[in-house]
Parts: structure tokens; C-alpha cells; sequence
């Protein structure tokens, strides 16, 4: 995978049981992953996703929203352990706050995340049940590029999941969440080599 500094160095943030993190995890253990973890930040103290980083010897640090006066300066703090982190990438994990302004001008084109549905359909909360409701044939997961919108950032790679007559929400999310696992650092290995390419709304994989 090359030398430590050549890894592309990636800032997670998660909010929950981190499953995301811990397939790029194991991606980056077998190789298939040329990047490092350098630090994992939760909003949420007692999130799996800090235990999982800790027992990686990942740096894991807790950011409790409530314990700032506002989100400007909470984003502020973000930006800060991100940085000193040195990390070349923010990587979005189940993170359930939406990154504004403050956060996002400070790392242009450098923050992605994973949405369990094929966007532009169904975007926030609830993918899952939104697609059942909706009576979809379809659905799936997107990784994409995070901007000051809902789930609106260029898209990166997708994955289909066919939803079954009998599917509950829980059980779509368990099918869409094992391709997860797998496109997440397939996008996240694209970048790391060089080969995504930004133009407007457009995501170009160079070869």
C-alpha cells in the first residue's frame, strides 16, 4: 500500500455503532484500502464507533454539541480536530447532524458520506421506510460528496438492492447496509488513487 505517507489519512465521524467505520477498518487490514485512520469523532459520547476506534489504537474523540454555545463554534471545534489530525479526507459514517457551513469551507470537495438509498430519491431521515412507502422495486445505497443541502452533493458510485414485497424497514436496511460495506471503500479507495474527477454536479472516474 505504499508508505505511511502516501495513505490517504481520513477523519471519520459517527454518531452510532459504527459498522461503516469498521469495514473501512478491515478494508485497510487487507489492503484493499490504501488509507489510514487517523481519527474518530462522535457527537454522541457513548457511541460504539469511539469503542471500535479504541480498540484499534485510533484516536477517538467525543464532541458533545450541548457542551457549545452554538453550532458555529461546535463546527469550529470540528474543523480544529480534523486539522490537527492532519486528515486529507472527512468521511461521514452515521453521522446524524448535517455538517453546515463553518465545517464544510474549510474542507472544499473533501467530505463524503454513505445515504442508504439511491439519490436523489429519498434523501434524510428514513431512507428505507420512505422507499417501502413509496412502493419503489429499487432501492439502495449512494456515496457522494457532501454540500450545504440535504443528501445533494455530486454523486461518487451505487449500489442497487431490489426491495421484496415482504421487507419491513429493518430488513431492507439489513440487505442495503451489507452493500454499504462494500461500496463505501470502493469509493473510498477511488479517491485515495487519484481517480475522481469533480465537473459541476458530475463525478468522472479517471483510469
Amino acid at each position: 500500500m505504499g508508505s505511511d505517507k502516501s495513505l490517504l489519512r481520513l477523519a471519520v465521524l459517527a454518531s452510532g455503532r459504527g459498522s461503516n467505520l469498521q469495514a473501512i477498518i478491515d478494508s485497510i487490514k487487507n489492503s484493499t484500502l490504501a488509507a489510514k485512520v487517523v481519527v474518530v469523532i462522535s457527537d454522541n459520547p457513548e457511541a460504539l464507533a469511539l469503542e471500535r476506534a479504541r480498540q484499534e489504537g485510533i484516536p477517538a474523540v467525543s464532541l458533545p454539541p450541548a457542551e457549545y454555545r452554538t453550532k458555529d463554534e461546535y463546527e469550529q471545534r470540528l474543523v480544529e480536530v480534523c486539522e490537527d489530525s492532519q486528515a486529507d479526507l472527512v468521511v461521514l459514517a452515521g453521522y446524524m447532524r448535517m455538517l453546515g457551513r463553518t465545517f464544510l469551507k474549510r474542507f472544499p470537495n473533501r467530505v463524503v458520506n454513505i445515504h442508504p438509498s439511491l439519490l436523489p430519491s429519498f434523501p434524510g431521515l428514513h431512507a428505507q421506510r420512505q422507499a417501502i412507502e413509496y412502493g419503489v422495486r429499487f432501492s439502495g445505497c449512494t456515496v457522494h460528496f457532501v454540500d450545504e443541502g440535504m443528501d445533494t452533493g455530486p454523486i461518487i458510485l451505487q449500489a442497487v438492492v431490489p426491495v421484496h414485497s415482504n421487507d419491513t424497514e429493518e430488513t431492507l436496511a439489513e440487505r442495503i447496509l451489507v452493500q454499504e460495506h462494500q461500496l463505501y471503500p470502493q469509493a473510498l479507495n477511488l479517491i485515495a488513487r487519484g481517480q475522481i474527477q469533480i465537473e459541476g454536479r458530475r463525478v468522472r472516474l479517471k483510469e
